[in-house]
Protein backbone atom coordinates (compact mmCIF):
# COMPACT_ATOMS: atom_id res chain seq x y z
CA UNK A 1 0.00 0.00 0.00
CA UNK A 2 1.31 3.45 -0.91
CA UNK A 3 1.25 5.88 2.03
CA UNK A 4 1.45 9.62 1.45
CA UNK A 5 1.11 12.68 3.65
CA UNK A 6 -0.22 16.20 3.24
CA UNK A 7 2.74 18.56 3.37
CA UNK A 8 0.72 21.47 4.79
CA UNK A 9 0.92 19.76 8.20
CA UNK A 10 4.44 21.18 8.50
CA UNK A 11 5.12 24.89 8.53
CA UNK A 12 8.39 26.62 7.74
CA UNK A 13 10.82 26.60 4.80
CA UNK A 14 9.97 24.15 2.04
CA UNK A 15 13.37 22.48 2.21
CA UNK A 16 12.85 21.74 5.91
CA UNK A 17 9.39 20.32 5.26
CA UNK A 18 10.57 18.02 2.49
CA UNK A 19 13.62 16.85 4.41
CA UNK A 20 11.56 16.11 7.53
CA UNK A 21 9.00 14.08 5.61
CA UNK A 22 11.67 12.09 3.81
CA UNK A 23 13.28 11.42 7.19
CA UNK A 24 10.18 9.52 8.32
CA UNK A 25 10.58 7.02 5.49
CA UNK A 26 7.63 8.36 3.52
CA UNK A 27 8.21 8.70 -0.20
CA UNK A 28 4.92 10.24 -1.37
CA UNK A 29 3.53 13.72 -0.69
CA UNK A 30 0.36 15.73 -1.34
CA UNK A 31 0.64 19.46 -1.78
CA UNK A 32 -1.12 22.72 -2.62
CA UNK A 33 -1.15 24.65 -5.93
CA UNK A 34 1.34 27.25 -4.68
CA UNK A 35 3.83 24.85 -3.07
CA UNK A 36 7.25 23.68 -4.33
CA UNK A 37 7.29 25.77 -7.51
CA UNK A 38 10.90 26.88 -7.19
CA UNK A 39 13.66 25.05 -9.04
CA UNK A 40 15.36 24.42 -5.68
CA UNK A 41 12.29 22.70 -4.21
CA UNK A 42 11.72 20.66 -7.34
CA UNK A 43 15.34 19.50 -7.28
CA UNK A 44 15.10 18.58 -3.62
CA UNK A 45 11.94 16.52 -4.22
CA UNK A 46 13.88 14.60 -6.85
CA UNK A 47 17.01 14.25 -4.71
CA UNK A 48 14.96 12.93 -1.76
CA UNK A 49 13.14 10.53 -4.09
CA UNK A 50 9.74 11.95 -3.12
CA UNK A 51 6.78 11.48 -5.45
CA UNK A 52 3.93 14.01 -5.50
CA UNK A 53 0.68 12.01 -5.29
CA UNK A 54 -2.24 14.43 -4.98
CA UNK A 55 -3.07 18.10 -5.54
CA UNK A 56 -5.39 19.93 -3.12
CA UNK A 57 -6.79 22.37 -5.67
CA UNK A 58 -8.91 24.46 -3.31
CA UNK A 59 -6.03 26.01 -1.40
CA UNK A 60 -5.27 29.59 -2.42
CA UNK A 61 -8.69 30.16 -3.99
CA UNK A 62 -9.03 33.93 -4.63
CA UNK A 63 -11.28 35.79 -2.21
CA UNK A 64 -14.92 35.68 -3.26
CA UNK A 65 -14.34 33.03 -5.92
CA UNK A 66 -16.27 29.75 -5.72
CA UNK A 67 -17.16 26.96 -8.11
CA UNK A 68 -20.83 27.41 -7.19
CA UNK A 69 -20.91 31.22 -7.06
CA UNK A 70 -24.04 32.93 -8.37
CA UNK A 71 -21.83 35.61 -9.94
CA UNK A 72 -20.44 34.29 -13.23
CA UNK A 73 -17.19 36.22 -12.85
CA UNK A 74 -16.52 34.77 -9.40
CA UNK A 75 -17.30 31.31 -10.73
CA UNK A 76 -14.99 31.75 -13.71
CA UNK A 77 -12.20 32.88 -11.38
CA UNK A 78 -12.61 29.72 -9.30
CA UNK A 79 -12.65 27.54 -12.41
CA UNK A 80 -9.47 29.19 -13.71
CA UNK A 81 -7.74 28.77 -10.33
CA UNK A 82 -8.61 25.06 -10.36
CA UNK A 83 -7.59 24.65 -14.00
CA UNK A 84 -4.17 26.12 -13.21
CA UNK A 85 -3.85 23.81 -10.21
CA UNK A 86 -4.58 20.82 -12.44
CA UNK A 87 -2.05 22.07 -14.98
CA UNK A 88 0.59 22.26 -12.25
CA UNK A 89 -0.38 18.80 -11.04
CA UNK A 90 0.17 17.48 -14.56
CA UNK A 91 3.57 19.17 -14.77
CA UNK A 92 4.68 17.45 -11.57
CA UNK A 93 3.33 14.01 -12.47
CA UNK A 94 0.43 14.03 -10.01
CA UNK A 95 -2.39 11.66 -10.96
CA UNK A 96 -5.06 12.59 -8.38
CA UNK A 97 -6.56 15.93 -7.36
CA UNK A 98 -9.56 17.00 -5.35
CA UNK A 99 -12.18 19.68 -4.89
CA UNK A 100 -14.06 20.81 -1.80
CA UNK A 101 -17.86 21.06 -1.93
CA UNK A 102 -19.54 24.43 -1.67
CA UNK A 103 -21.09 25.88 1.45
CA UNK A 104 -24.76 25.77 0.38
CA UNK A 105 -26.69 22.67 -0.67
CA UNK A 106 -29.81 24.01 -2.39
CA UNK A 107 -30.63 22.64 -5.85
CA UNK A 108 -29.70 25.80 -7.78
CA UNK A 109 -26.31 26.16 -6.10
CA UNK A 110 -25.50 22.48 -6.53
CA UNK A 111 -26.44 22.78 -10.21
CA UNK A 112 -23.93 25.62 -10.68
CA UNK A 113 -21.30 23.63 -8.78
CA UNK A 114 -22.00 20.61 -10.97
CA UNK A 115 -21.55 22.58 -14.19
CA UNK A 116 -18.16 23.81 -12.97
CA UNK A 117 -17.10 20.38 -11.78
CA UNK A 118 -18.06 18.59 -14.99
CA UNK A 119 -15.95 20.99 -17.02
CA UNK A 120 -13.00 20.55 -14.69
CA UNK A 121 -13.39 16.76 -14.74
CA UNK A 122 -12.87 16.95 -18.48
CA UNK A 123 -9.77 19.10 -18.05
CA UNK A 124 -8.41 16.64 -15.48
CA UNK A 125 -9.13 13.69 -17.75
CA UNK A 126 -7.08 15.34 -20.48
CA UNK A 127 -4.15 15.42 -18.06
CA UNK A 128 -4.69 11.82 -16.92
CA UNK A 129 -5.72 13.00 -13.44
CA UNK A 130 -8.57 11.51 -11.41
CA UNK A 131 -10.68 14.38 -10.06
CA UNK A 132 -12.27 13.77 -6.66
CA UNK A 133 -14.87 15.54 -4.53
CA UNK A 134 -14.33 15.40 -0.77
CA UNK A 135 -17.34 14.81 1.48
CA UNK A 136 -17.26 17.46 4.20
CA UNK A 137 -19.51 17.78 7.27
CA UNK A 138 -21.14 21.20 7.46
CA UNK A 139 -20.83 21.85 3.72
CA UNK A 140 -23.14 21.19 0.78
CA UNK A 141 -22.05 17.54 0.45
CA UNK A 142 -21.83 16.63 4.10
CA UNK A 143 -21.78 12.83 3.99
CA UNK A 144 -20.21 10.04 2.00
CA UNK A 145 -23.68 8.97 0.88
CA UNK A 146 -24.65 12.45 -0.31
CA UNK A 147 -21.39 12.83 -2.21
CA UNK A 148 -21.61 9.45 -3.92
CA UNK A 149 -25.22 10.16 -4.94
CA UNK A 150 -24.19 13.54 -6.32
CA UNK A 151 -21.28 12.08 -8.29
CA UNK A 152 -23.64 9.47 -9.73
CA UNK A 153 -26.14 12.17 -10.76
CA UNK A 154 -23.44 14.18 -12.53
CA UNK A 155 -22.53 11.03 -14.44
CA UNK A 156 -19.01 12.00 -15.52
CA UNK A 157 -16.55 9.12 -15.92
CA UNK A 158 -13.73 11.14 -14.34
CA UNK A 159 -15.40 12.10 -11.05
CA UNK A 160 -14.52 10.22 -7.88
CA UNK A 161 -14.90 10.40 -4.11
CA UNK A 162 -12.14 11.55 -1.81
CA UNK A 163 -12.92 9.61 1.36
CA UNK A 164 -11.83 11.18 4.65
CA UNK A 165 -12.04 8.78 7.60
CA UNK A 166 -12.23 11.66 10.09
CA UNK A 167 -15.14 13.25 8.24
CA UNK A 168 -16.96 9.92 8.25
CA UNK A 169 -16.56 9.78 12.03
CA UNK A 170 -18.26 13.17 12.32
CA UNK A 171 -21.14 12.20 10.02
CA UNK A 172 -21.48 8.87 11.87
CA UNK A 173 -20.89 6.73 8.77
CA UNK A 174 -19.04 3.44 9.13
CA UNK A 175 -15.69 3.90 7.36
CA UNK A 176 -15.35 0.33 6.07
CA UNK A 177 -18.94 0.28 4.79
CA UNK A 178 -18.38 3.67 3.14
CA UNK A 179 -15.31 2.38 1.30
CA UNK A 180 -17.27 -0.60 0.00
CA UNK A 181 -20.15 1.68 -1.02
CA UNK A 182 -17.74 3.88 -2.99
CA UNK A 183 -16.29 0.90 -4.88
CA UNK A 184 -14.68 1.96 -8.13
CA UNK A 185 -15.67 5.60 -7.48
CA UNK A 186 -13.10 5.83 -4.68
CA UNK A 187 -10.37 8.08 -5.99
CA UNK A 188 -8.40 9.06 -2.90
CA UNK A 189 -8.25 8.45 0.86
CA UNK A 190 -7.42 10.76 3.79
CA UNK A 191 -6.41 9.48 7.23
CA UNK A 192 -6.88 11.59 10.36
CA UNK A 193 -8.67 11.47 13.70
CA UNK A 194 -10.89 13.71 15.84
CA UNK A 195 -13.33 13.75 18.76
CA UNK A 196 -16.29 12.73 16.58
CA UNK A 197 -17.60 16.29 16.53
CA UNK A 198 -15.00 18.68 15.08
CA UNK A 199 -12.60 18.33 12.13
CA UNK A 200 -9.45 18.38 14.28
CA UNK A 201 -7.01 16.27 12.23
CA UNK A 202 -5.40 14.63 15.22
CA UNK A 203 -2.90 11.78 15.04
CA UNK A 204 -4.45 8.39 14.32
CA UNK A 205 -6.11 6.76 17.35
CA UNK A 206 -5.73 9.90 19.48
CA UNK A 207 -9.50 10.42 19.21
CA UNK A 208 -12.46 8.19 18.41
CA UNK A 209 -10.68 6.14 15.74
CA UNK A 210 -9.66 2.67 16.95
CA UNK A 211 -7.11 0.26 15.55
CA UNK A 212 -9.92 -2.19 14.80
CA UNK A 213 -11.90 0.34 12.73
CA UNK A 214 -8.76 1.42 10.92
CA UNK A 215 -7.77 -2.18 10.19
CA UNK A 216 -11.27 -3.03 8.89
CA UNK A 217 -11.25 0.07 6.69
CA UNK A 218 -7.83 -0.69 5.23
CA UNK A 219 -8.98 -4.26 4.58
CA UNK A 220 -12.03 -2.88 2.75
CA UNK A 221 -9.68 -1.01 0.42
CA UNK A 222 -8.21 -4.36 -0.56
CA UNK A 223 -11.66 -5.87 -1.12
CA UNK A 224 -12.66 -3.18 -3.61
CA UNK A 225 -9.28 -3.28 -5.38
CA UNK A 226 -8.32 0.30 -4.54
CA UNK A 227 -4.86 0.94 -5.97
CA UNK A 228 -4.24 4.53 -4.90
CA UNK A 229 -2.40 6.02 -1.92
CA UNK A 230 -3.75 6.57 1.57
CA UNK A 231 -2.69 9.97 2.84
CA UNK A 232 -2.06 11.22 6.37
CA UNK A 233 -3.62 14.67 6.86
CA UNK A 234 -2.45 16.12 10.15
CA UNK A 235 -3.22 19.49 11.73
CA UNK A 236 -0.27 21.93 11.62
CA UNK A 237 -1.50 23.24 14.99
CA UNK A 238 -0.73 19.97 16.77
CA UNK A 239 2.02 20.12 19.41
CA UNK A 240 4.20 17.94 17.16
CA UNK A 241 2.67 17.36 13.71
CA UNK A 242 5.77 15.52 12.46
CA UNK A 243 5.43 13.01 15.31
CA UNK A 244 1.77 12.57 14.29
CA UNK A 245 2.86 11.83 10.73
CA UNK A 246 5.53 9.38 11.93
CA UNK A 247 3.17 7.51 14.26
CA UNK A 248 0.48 7.32 11.57
CA UNK A 249 2.95 6.00 9.04
CA UNK A 250 4.14 3.29 11.43
CA UNK A 251 0.57 2.30 12.37
CA UNK A 252 -0.71 2.03 8.79
CA UNK A 253 2.33 -0.03 7.79
CA UNK A 254 1.82 -2.31 10.78
CA UNK A 255 -1.84 -2.88 9.97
Amino acid sequence: MTISCCTWALEGPEADTLTAIAGTGLRHIDHRPFDFRSAESRRLISDLELTPACMATGFGMPEGAALDAADAGARDTAIEHTRRALEYAHETGIRRAYLLPGEVGDAETLHRYGESVIGLAGVAAGYGIKLCIEHFPGKALATVGDTLDYIARLGHDNLYLLFDIGHAQISKEDPADSVVAAGDRLGYFHLDDNDGVSDLHWALCDGVLTRDVLQRTLAALGRIGYDGPVSLEMNPGLPDPLAAIESGYRLVRAL
